[in-house]
């Protein structure tokens, strides 16, 4: 731990920002505490010494504050302070609004995580009672204390790519359950269906056969599309390839047909099976079409917002729609006062449990965007695949005698590096370099190259 007149490099990273969440609640001020709700809010206006000046509940929406906002303005003009700095928990959306009135007003904002707030919640009140009149008196006491942080301002074009790749992971995530729904349904009914390809929900043919099978004109009777002979099968599999961007027909067409003279485990279920499995893929051609056209367009995204994708996705395994899924939850990495501040971020750092010759089990954080956090887990599986340089730091971590890390915890010490590397290439404008990333150069190596 290198250290600059007696201190760490974290000890001026912190007292950096102290001095810059001081100058955003000056002594000079009041502070304005906002417990945000639907209809009602519950307001408190203190000054440096916790003194209630000014206190309000009133029944209105959160855009309809800019009067409440003026009025605490005004109560501490006359109680001889300078201004007021806002602050609230980041409730939903709502704190946005605030965040716009405040701006509005040349007012200070900032807002205080709600883990904090329960926490000293706790602290002041062991009965765990729990008034928005009292947490907003809570949030101002916090934000004098200076615990509270201020809150990222995207502009349209980052706030764009957030909300397509929130729009991405939904897809994702609606693809994955209509996959696992036809793996049960047809375990359950044709189980001899999922035999006949490596990797049945991933190929094209498939996918275009098995639409074929689960036809409603079958009336779900496997008999009936026997009937029709492999020509007409084929003829209607190939019909429907296209739906699933494929090309042409391969061997897995003739697997399935053939699979469905095998044994039906629940006959009886045949029909409903059918009607739930024709659902299933209807959702998942709908989310495999709709994720391809949001990753094109976050791709597109990022070049208009200045990322230099094909240099950054150099680093084997990572493609551009996962760079864009990550990027989409970071924000500008030029924010950030290091690459550690990214993996807090996503909660993927290590939080240790030591004291004095006690060494407790470390675990990660999970203290951050679990968006961002979910996004650089996916992106590692590929890059784990093709990149030797993290996969061999994946092996050097489950194989150490002391310490050694189970595989799912290596991962997340994986998907913290990458993290790292994308840190790196975009804010030092470096292109990608195993030497550097394996740790064979130093740390200014990587900036200079």
């Amino acid at each position: 731990m290198s250290k600059v007149n007696g201190l760490t490099r974290g000890d001026v990273r912190r007292n950096a920002r102290k001095a810059r969440l001081r100058e955003m609640v000056p002594v000079s001020d009041a502070v304005l505490g906002i417990d945000l709700g639907g209809k009602r809010q519950a307001m408190v206006l203190a000054d440096r010494d916790e003194r209630v000046l000014w206190r309000r509940s009133p029944q209105v929406r959160v855009h309809e504050l800019g009067q409440c906002l003026d009025a605490a303005a005004d109560r501490a003009a006359r109680a001889g302070l300078a201004g007021i700095t806002v602050a609230c928990e980041p409730t939903g959306a709502r704190w946005m609004v605030v965040q716009e009135l405040a701006a509005q007003r040349q007012m200070p904002f900032v807002c205080v995580q709600p883990l904090v707030s329960h926490v000293a919640r706790e602290q002041q009140d062991l009965t765990g009672d729990k008034t928005d009149e009292g947490d907003c008196g809570l949030v101002s006491r916090l934000t004098w204390e200076l615990h509270c942080y201020v809150p990222e301002q995207l502009d349209p074009a980052w706030a764009e790519l957030r909300a397509a790749g929130r729009d991405r992971a939904v897809q994702i995530t609606r693809a994955t359950a209509a996959k696992q729904l036809i793996r049960d349904l047809l375990a359950l009914t044709v189980p001899g269906l999922l035999e006949a390809h490596s990797d049945p929900l991933e190929s094209a043919t498939w996918l275009a056969g098995l639409e074929t099978i689960m036809d409603p004109q079958h009336g779900g009777e496997l008999a009936a599309v026997t009937a029709a002979g492999w020509q007409g099968f084929a003829a209607a599999a190939a019909a429907r390839l296209a739906g699933w961007d494929g090309r042409r027909l391969g061997p897995s067409a003739a697997k399935a047909f053939a699979a469905l003279a095998g044994p039906v485990p629940v006959p009886r279920m045949l029909r409903a099976v059918r009607r739930r499995i024709a659902g299933a893929l209807e959702d998942l051609k709908y989310a495999r079409t709709r994720r391809a056209r949001t990753e094109a367009e976050m791709i597109t995204m990022l070049a208009e917002l200045g990322i230099d994708c094909e240099r950054v996705c150099q680093i084997p395994g990572l493609t551009p729609a996962g760079l864009a899924a990550i990027l989409a939850e970071t924000g500008d990495l030029h924010q950030y006062e290091s690459s550690s501040s990214v993996v807090k971020h996503a909660g993927m750092s290590p939080a240790r449990n030591q004291s004095a010759d006690f060494h407790g089990k470390t675990k990660m954080s999970r203290r951050g965007r679990p968006a961002l956090r979910l996004a650089a887990w996916r992106a590692t599986w590929a890059v784990l695949r093709h990149c030797d340089v993290l996969a061999a730091e994946h092996a050097a971590l489950t194989s150490r005698d002391e310490d050694r890390l189970a595989d799912a915890q290596a991962r997340v010490a994986c998907a913290a590096s990458l993290l790292r590397w994308i840190y790196a290439l975009i804010t030092h404008g470096t292109s990608w370099d195993p030497r550097i990333a394996a740790g064979e150069h130093g740390h200014d190596h990587a900036i200079t190259a």
